[in-house]
């Protein structure tokens, strides 16, 4: 192995975890994604410290929570021509590819970007091969960014960006420079438009039979329909919301959303065959997870954690496939019942490049003792957080419970669910008196995670204001006044 081992991330927008072979799905084929699990260390109970894309991607490249880093919800590029130019939400900060460049690794961003102006490359980053929208509108048909040149790209953008990512791996592998490859896929997203196209791509025709059974069939949930009169309300949302609740009767959509999945596992297998070809593969770290989950119909309602009012993390919209190999270095075939997150992967990588972390408070914890098969006695507690912004969530192997903020007018009740017997999360426990002491001990564990983590800036429990939108903005006017708004909110409020 070099010096330094190779680094890919290979990252996926909007994919519970399962939607994969390995994960137990009898409908998708995947058999590129599940031949990494069988090879590497796959994790069975990975979850996303936020539901909304730009968070999470702030989360894995800072290894920091929402509260710290500021990005709460997704960055609206519909506003992006009212940003500074040059613009990106993680300027100042420390991240993976600043942290790795300064250690001689060549830096590449091939993908999509969506924290910030994609015209051109964020702070750490030489190679910067991205799209314009951070809303996948279509899987075709794209403005790309590359590198100083703008072009349109017709073809499906999966394939593109793995020509540009197996490009870049075979530049850095001529030069002997050992690169941090991150390839973030805009697919299989899910939402429409992109899921209602009628282009068809390889995979289509082996979906168009599908009966998609692997899609629940569950009532329209309260919550959905108040999430989306949320939405509704807001004279500046532009976006086809009701998709949230007629996607998972659509099946168009769900076989569309199917074939997407396939064509991702198609360039993870192309990367692999890469490896092998260059004869790197034994000097390469390849991380495979996503963004967030997805719920594709559990709890009545399709997409995001804040798809619903109040915000949700159940499993389905917070559980995420993460899957870890490299040979000679992690185990063969290990699934891990650890409690862990994707934002993990910042000291994970960090931990195997030895490059020191700079920041003394960061929540993300090294996976290489679980990859490596080291002893784990040091491990600490096995529990995970995440939050969206009125909803904080603590998870243990036996308990999952939803803390709801309470100094707004609008109040919401807190969730408490014994997964061990529930894992579907059905019944709520938390007004039930027998769980008192649980509700008290998991609410004291999230607030000494906050306090000990959150800066004041970022932290909307405290006042704090989020970096460019909100989706809960009357909310927090309610609790925090209104000269209360998001940081660098060009909208009209």
């Amino acid at each position: 192995m070099s010096k330094h081992p190779n680094i890919i991330l290979i990252f996926t927008d909007n994919q519970q975890a399962s939607t994969l072979g390995c994960y137990g799905n009898d409908e998708i084929h995947t058999p590129n994604l599940d031949r990494l699990s069988e090879t590497g260390v796959t994790f069975d109970n990975a979850f996303c410290p936020n539901a909304f894309c730009s968070p999470c991607r702030a989360s894995v490249l800072t290894g920091m929570m929402p509260s710290q880093h500021g990005v709460h919800s997704w960055i609206d590029d519909r506003q992006m021509a009212n940003w500074p130019s040059d613009w990106h939400s993680l300027d100042g900060l420390n991240t993976l590819p600043k942290a790795l460049k300064s250690q001689g690794y060549a830096t590449a961003l091939v993908g999509k970007y969506h924290l910030g102006q994609p015209t051109s490359p964020a702070e750490g980053f030489d190679n910067w091969v991205t799209l314009e929208d951070g809303h996948v509108r279509s899987f075709y048909r794209n403005k790309i960014f590359d590198n100083g040149k703008v072009y349109d790209q017709p073809g499906h953008s999966v394939d593109f960006f793995t020509d540009k990512g197996v490009e870049f791996i075979e530049e850095q592998t001529q030069a002997e420079t050992p690169f941090f490859l991150y390839l973030p896929y805009p697919a299989p997203y899910g939402h429409w438009p992109a899921t209602k196209e009628t282009d068809e791509n390889r995979h289509t025709a082996r979906y168009a039979e599908c009966p998609m059974n692997s899609i629940p069939r569950q009532g329209l949930s309260k919550a959905a329909v108040d999430g989306y009169m949320l939405r509704a309300s807001d004279a500046s949302e532009h976006l086809d919301f009701s998709m949230l609740m007629r996607a998972p009767n659509d099946l168009g959509t769900l076989r569309n959303f199917y074939s997407q999945i396939s064509m991702v596992d198609d360039g993870v297998g192309k990367i692999m065959e890469t490896l092998d070809r260059l004869e790197i593969a034994d000097d390469t770290l390849l991380i495979f997870t996503t963004d967030h989950g997805l719920s594709t119909g559990e709890h009545g309602f399709w997409g995001h954690g804040a798809a619903t009012l109040p915000s949700n993390m159940h499993r389905a919209a917070h559980n995420i496939p993460m899957i870890m190999r490299q040979p000679g270095t992690s185990e063969t075939g290990l699934r891990s019942k650890l409690m862990v997150s994707n934002m993990d992967v910042f000291a994970t990588i960090l931990d195997h490049a030895g490059v020191a972390q700079t920041e003394t408070a960061l929540p993300s914890r090294s996976l290489m003792p679980v990859i490596n098969g080291s002893d784990l006695s040091n491990w600490g507690a096995d529990v995970v957080f995440s939050e969206q912004e009125e909803t904080r969530v603590i998870r243990t192997p036996k308990w999952a419970f939803f803390k709801r903020f309470e100094g707004a007018q609008q109040k919401f009740e807190d969730e408490l669910f014994d997964v061990e017997i529930d894992p579907g999360e059905t019944q709520n426990l938390a007004t039930d008196p027998a769980f008192s002491d649980v509700v008290s001990a998991l609410s004291d564990q999230l607030a000494a995670f906050f306090e000990t983590y959150a800066e004041a800036q970022a932290d909307l429990w405290k006042g704090g204001q989020p970096i460019q939108h909100s989706e809960r903005k009357q909310y927090w006017r309610d609790a925090w006044g209104d000269d209360w708004q998001p940081v660098y909110a060009y909208e009209q409020s």
